[in-house]
This record gives C-alpha cells, sequence and structure tokens, in this order.
C-alpha cells in the first residue's frame, strides 16, 4: 500500500497537517494505536448508554475560533460549533468574594477594582501596552514557523513594542506579577488564568504572558456537543480531501532507507510506503527512539531525544459527575461562569503546589472545572447535569505512578467535599462519579509522556526554534522525508492546531506547494 504521505497519530495537529496536505492533492494516511481518534479530544459516555457525556481531558479551548485553520478548513460547517459565556472565569475566594473574567474587559476591570484600585488601573496600563504586540508579533509568531533565537531578538530590537516585548519576557510570570500587582487573590488569579496550567511560574523568559493574556481577545470556549466534535470535524475535513484515518494500528518502526524515511511497518508486519514524506505527531522519545533504528541518527541526536523534558507541573487529576441538578454556588455569580476555580487565595500557594510536585505529595487543594450543560444541554439526559473538576498532581505519587490506583478514589472525595464548600447543593446531587489520574491519562495517551498534557517542558531552552531541541525546531526530523506535527513542537501544547499548521507550512514548502491559505512569513526558516 502506497501514499504520498503518513501522518502517525490522529491528535488534532495531526489532522490540521492530514487536511492541508489532502487540500494539497497529496494522498494521505493518518494511523494510531488507539481505537479512538482525535487524541485528548475525548467526550465519552458514562456510564455508557446513560447520555451522560463526559471531556475527560480537554475541555477549554481559549479562542479557537479565531485561529486560521478553523476558518479555512471550515469546521464550523462540518460540525464543531463554539459556545464562549460571557462570564468566562469565576474564582471564587473563601472569604465569599470572586475574582471575574469576562468577555467585556470592563467587567474584568470592575471585578478586580473589588478588591484593589490600583490593580485595576494597571490591567488597564498592560493591555492597552500589549494590544499591539500581541496583535503583530505574538500572533504572528505563534502562527509560523520559529524563528532562530538570534534573528528573533534583532527584529524585535528594532521596535519599541519589540523591546518592551523583550524585555518583560526576560522576568517569570511569578517576578511580573510581583512587580505589576499588589492583592495577594489578585496575583493569584493573574498567576493561574495564563500560569500554572502553562507554565513554570519561576522560569524566566515568560513574564510576557501575563500582559499577553490580558491584551488578548481569545477567550475560553467550549465545543457543542462535547469536545470530540472538534476531531469528527477535522476527521469530515480530512477524508473529504481524500485522506485515510486507520485506527487501532500499532507501530513496528519507521523505515529508512538510503537514509531517507520511506515507509512504516506495522506491528503485524505490514509495510505502508510514504512517497513524500512521513509525519510524527508522537512525542520524541517515541519518534526517535522507540521507532527509528538509532544507526540512522546521529548520537548527538539520540541523546537529545533521550534528553527532552516533561513538566512537573503539568499533570492532570480529574472528578467528574453525573448530577441531578446544576451546581448551586453561594457566590451566585459563579453559576453563569464557564470556568470556576476554587481553592485559590493567595498568591503564596503556588509555591506550596510546587514543593508538594517536587516532592510527589498531594498539596492543597486548588481546583478548576465546569459544569458544561449549564450552556449545552445535549451533554446529558434532560433535566440532568455532568460537571467536573480538575486539578494539577503529581504523576509519581509517593515515588510511584501507580499509588494513583489505590488513592484515587479517596482523593476524589476530598475533591468533592471541598467543591461542596462553595455549592452546597452537590452534597445531595450527585448520581454518580469517577475519577482520572495523571497515570490514567498516560495510560490512554502515552504520547503525554508522565501525564504532560503539555507534552513537553516550557523549559532547559524548549521553547521556539529550541522546541523540541535543537535542531528539530523547524519541524524537521533530522532524516529526509521526516517531518515532526504534534506539540512537542512550537508553539507547544494545549488545543491550538499551531504545531500541525505552522508543519504544514513547512512541509508544503519543501514540497514546492504554494498555498493561498499560507501566511506571510516572520522571517526566513
Amino acid at each position: 500500500m502506497q501514499y504520498d504521505g503518513i501522518i502517525l497519530g490522529t491528535g488534532h495537529n495531526s489532522l490540521v497537517l492530514q487536511a492541508y496536505a489532502g487540500l494539497a492533492g497529496l494522498k494521505m494516511l493518518s494511523i494510531d494505536r488507539g481505537e479512538e481518534l482525535g487524541g485528548g479530544l475525548s467526550t465519552v459516555e458514562h456510564p455508557v448508554g446513560s447520555g451522560f457525556r463526559h471531556n475527560i481531558h480537554s475541555f477549554f479551548h481559549r479562542g479557537l475560533t479565531q485561529l486560521p485553520w478553523y476558518r479555512d478548513l471550515e469546521l464550523a460547517r462540518r460540525g464543531a460549533s463554539y459556545l464562549q459565556p460571557d462570564l468566562n472565569v469565576a474564582m471564587l475566594c473563601r472569604d465569599g468574594r470572586s475574582l471575574q473574567w469576562w468577555s467585556d474587559f470592563d467587567k474584568t476591570v470592575a471585578s478586580v477594582a473589588n478588591f484593589n484600585v490600583r490593580d485595576a488601573a494597571t490591567l488597564h496600563k498592560w493591555r492597552d501596552a500589549f494590544r499591539p504586540i500581541v496583535q503583530k508579533i505574538l500572533i504572528p509568531e505563534s502562527q509560523s514557523p520559529p524563528l532562530p533565537p538570534a534573528a528573533r531578538q534583532r527584529m524585535l530590537e528594532q521596535t519599541a513594542d519589540g523591546r518592551l516585548l523583550l524585555e518583560t519576557s526576560r522576568l517569570s510570570p511569578l517576578e511580573f506579577v510581583g512587580r505589576e500587582f499588589e492583592h495577594p487573590a489578585v496575583q493569584a488569579g493573574m498567576l493561574f488564568f495564563n500560569g500554572l496550567r502553562e507554565v513554570d511560574l519561576r522560569q524566566p523568559g515568560f513574564g510576557h504572558h501575563i500582559p499577553a493574556l490580558l491584551a488578548s481577545d481569545a477567550m475560553a470556549q467550549m465545543c457543542v456537543g462535547g469536545s470530540k466534535q472538534l476531531a469528527i470535524a477535522l476527521a469530515a475535513a480530512v477524508r473529504e480531501s481524500g485522506g485515510d484515518v486507520r485506527l487501532g494500528t500499532s507501530l513496528r518502526r519507521i523505515v529508512v532507507e538510503n537514509g531517507r524515511a520511506v515507509a512504516i511497518e506495522t506491528a503485524d508486519g505490514e509495510r505502508i510506503e510514504a512517497k513524500r514524506f512521513i509525519a510524527s505527531g508522537l512525542n520524541p522519545q517515541q519518534t526517535f527512539l522507540d521507532l527509528i533504528d538509532p544507526a540512522h541518527l546521529p548520537a548527538e541526536w539520540v541523546e537529545k531525544a533521550r534528553n527532552f523534558q516533561y513538566n512537573l507541573l503539568a499533570p492532570l487529576f480529574g472528578l467528574n459527575l453525573n448530577l441531578r441538578e446544576a451546581p448551586r454556588y453561594k457566590n451566585a455569580a459563579a453559576n453563569d461562569a464557564l470556568m470556576v476555580i476554587v481553592g485559590l487565595d493567595h498568591v503564596d500557594q503556588f509555591s506550596q503546589i510546587v514543593a508538594h510536585h517536587e516532592a510527589g505529595t498531594i498539596p492543597p487543594t486548588v481546583m478548576w472545572g465546569a459544569c458544561p450543560t449549564q450552556f449545552d444541554p445535549t451533554q446529558a439526559p434532560a433535566d440532568r447535569h455532568t460537571a467536573f473538576m480538575w486539578e494539577k498532581l503529581p504523576y509519581r505519587l509517593n515515588g510511584r505512578p501507580d499509588t494513583w490506583d489505590s488513592v484515587k478514589q479517596q482523593h476524589g472525595a476530598e475533591m468533592l467535599e471541598l467543591w461542596s464548600h462553595f455549592a452546597p447543593n452537590l452534597t445531595d446531587a450527585v448520581i454518580e462519579s469517577f475519577t482520572r489520574s495523571p497515570l490514567d491519562t498516560q495510560r490512554l495517551l502515552p504520547n503525554m509522556h508522565g501525564g504532560d498534557l503539555l507534552v513537553g517542558a516550557f523549559a532547559n531552552g524548549q521553547v521556539g526554534y529550541h522546541r523540541p531541541f535543537p535542531g528539530a525546531g523547524h519541524y524537521r526530523g533530522y532524516l529526509p522525508g521526516l517531518y515532526l506535527c504534534g506539540s512537542c513542537c512550537h508553539p507547544g501544547g494545549n488545543i491550538t492546531g499551531l504545531p500541525g499548521y505552522n508543519c504544514a507550512q513547512v512541509l508544503l514548502t519543501d514540497l514546492g506547494v504554494v498555498a493561498a491559505w499560507m501566511p506571510e512569513p516572520t522571517g526566513n526558516h
């Protein structure tokens, strides 16, 4: 069997790349060991046949309808429609107040002013300063193959906006928030909205994430019918362009002949030819250590793949509820919020969380979640609801990941107890519950080594042109004919589709295909 191109994995980045390649007239196959396509775009019915649907890995899709591939691939027409509630986030404090993040920025400012008037003014200051930076620099950078660091710095140093971005980036998120905001709850909220869920807050180089969030129009959105609908729409785009998807098929190796990646071999010995390329949506260890004979790679390249680092703070624990009624919060504003955060009151809690992750122990609970059926009743039976809370917890609990199998139900009960403090009706509203641990994440999605949903730390230089590691940051996998398109590439994890979108730009350009959808490059790659 023969294709123009073969893509390893059927996560959303792989499907984005496959759809664009198909539109360019290439005969494409994507292949996956799992029985369900979409990777983290998973919506499951629990119990089976009950009508209660849960998004067990991915739910909050920030600004997804603004992304170019959503438009280019006509995903709304193909069934991926999105809701964006006006009250995007409510952080519930133990004193009864809430810090609120609205689609209407003035309402967000007013909420912050209830905690600290000067902090509210700071929001406006940094939003105004970073609006042109987000629109003219950060968005184009995220939607293009990355520039080499020295070339990027030279380019940014030429403008006032670029110089402000460089200056702010030198800080860590903690340093930026500590310098710019006063109230500990406001500091905590700023860090959580775009901190704990993204990068290590202590890492220099990411201070700009906070003002970029303030200046961005991209808010949390939810897919109608569940996150799986986005995968279904992407698969429809793939199939309409003539592409094939094969599931439940494990790989043995990438076949290399005459120094070029030319085919794949499945675990049962089938060989499938790739006339023009193979693209991997897998992590670097899977691609370069598990599937390629080391004799075909330089020892230095193998060592870099082996040393690729994963996030300490990324593993996710989930508590999922089937409910007789939606959560009713003491702070009534939270009933209209898409995302609700509980357990977070003070910036100092972040250092405690990090210390517990480093020790492999469970910190005092800080969790966030939603009741999807408040906005989309199709995800539960009539007059019933689903809800969930997520918490970042260590993968190696007490030194061993399998510890989770014996303690996860108890920890879920503790999360529910805290949740019920803020929404007392949950005490009697729960019909059924289940939990998912960081170990469960890796079992379902081995690409997310150690339960790392971002597929690689934003540390040790693993950013931009050097993500996943130096030499591989331009979506090319050393061997001719081999490309990388997964979340281990720039700009990283979460449901952005941009690693696949950017890989499509590089790959099709290499093949001599110029498509109207391609953006203007930010520089020479």
